[in-house]
């Protein structure tokens, strides 16, 4: 029992490894359609039409990113305001955010 305890924590905490992992890909999707809407002003088509891709979806997919329309159009607005991932999931841009949103209810 024992051993069939510790082999389903190792087969988790890989399955938690290899999500991160296509996460960074993700990430690196939004990177480049951020780079491209900069350079040729096309980034949200981009990462669209990545997204509805097969291999866009697959990689959705195992990033724990349900595939559908509402995440391709989140992914866009996402593109089109240009922040970097980096810096968006930064915390001084988070308290930078909060800050803002709390002088907007105001």
């Amino acid at each position: 029992m024992r051993d069939f305890v510790d082999g389903s924590a190792f087969n988790y905490e890989q399955g938690q490894r290899a999500r991160k992992l296509f996460a960074a890909v993700v990430l690196a999707a939004l990177d480049d359609a951020i780079a491209d809407d900069k350079k040729y002003g096309n980034g949200p088509e981009q990462i669209a039409r990545w997204a509805r891709s097969r291999d866009g979806r697959e990689v959705l997919s195992c990033a724990g990113i349900d595939p559908n329309e509402r995440v391709v159009g989140g992914l866009m607005e996402f593109v089109s305001k240009g922040i970097r991932t980096s810096v968006a999931l930064s915390r001084e841009e988070s308290e930078r955010r909060m800050a803002a949103e709390e002088a907007e209810a105001a």
